[in-house]
């Protein structure tokens, strides 16, 4: 089930494009342009996550977070112009999860929405040893073999494996490869996975012509085969 993103944000033309880049990215959304309809949207209707902007006219957001938490923990991105330290101390005692300033890039934010949610959620720590097929990932020893070979990989191409294999017949798009290998506050190009992808099945595959093992989904990204 999709979780549920209110956006609490005065700037409509700003709203309108965060939005269209969190339903893209499979999540439901909620708009408030103002601090009270914020607190009346989230009684009526609890959202999995706030991306809250601290400088709204009548109730600002820091209000909007004090209201928020007498009687939930839901957790809260703080998005706002302000760069005074003050500003983000107060907001995170208030309870924050995390923060962007203004001018942000949709996709960080996206990527933050992802990264806040696993930790609230409290994603499952991935094993030491991640086997698929007949690959096996080791990731103390960051060590990778097939069958009896042992493969000689760079460590983006390590962090793409292991993403994959964890969860084969999953379906990645870059934007998610990307957050999974560089971390979410990380700016990159998409289509550079694509590269690396390249590389990975030259070392991986025996006929990286034909793969096997990463399967490209066309339109979408790449996905490790299911059994």
């Amino acid at each position: 089930m999709a979780s549920t993103i209110l956006i609490v944000e005065d700037e409509v033309e700003l709203a309108q494009v965060l939005r269209d880049y969190l339903e893209k990215s499979g999540f439901h959304v909620q708009l408030a342009t103002s601090g009270a309809a914020a607190v009346s949207i989230f009684r009526h209707s609890p959202a999995d996550l706030v991306v809250l902007d601290l400088n709204l006219p009548g109730l600002d957001g820091l209000d909007v977070a004090r209201e928020l938490r007498r009687t939930s923990q839901v957790p809260i991105i703080m998005a706002t112009a302000r760069v005074e330290e003050s500003d983000r101390l107060v907001g995170l005692e208030l309870g924050a999860d995390d923060y962007v300033i203004k001018p942000y890039s949709p996709r960080e934010v996206v990527a933050r929405v992802r990264a806040v949610l696993r930790r609230s959620q409290g994603a499952p720590t991935p094993p030491d040893v991640l086997r698929a097929r007949d690959v096996e990932i080791d990731r103390v020893r960051h060590q990778v073999t097939v069958g009896e070979k042992s493969l000689d990989l760079t460590p983006m191409e390590f962090e793409l494996l292991a993403a994959l294999a964890a969860q084969p017949g999953r379906v990645f798009t870059r934007g998610q490869l990307l957050e999974a290998t560089q971390g979410s506050a990380f700016e990159g190009y998409e289509r550079t996975i694509d590269a690396h992808i390249k590389n990975l099945r030259a070392k991986l595959e025996p006929d990286p012509r034909q793969p096997r093992y990463v399967l490209t989904v066309f339109g979408v990204g790449y996905r490790f085969a299911d059994e």
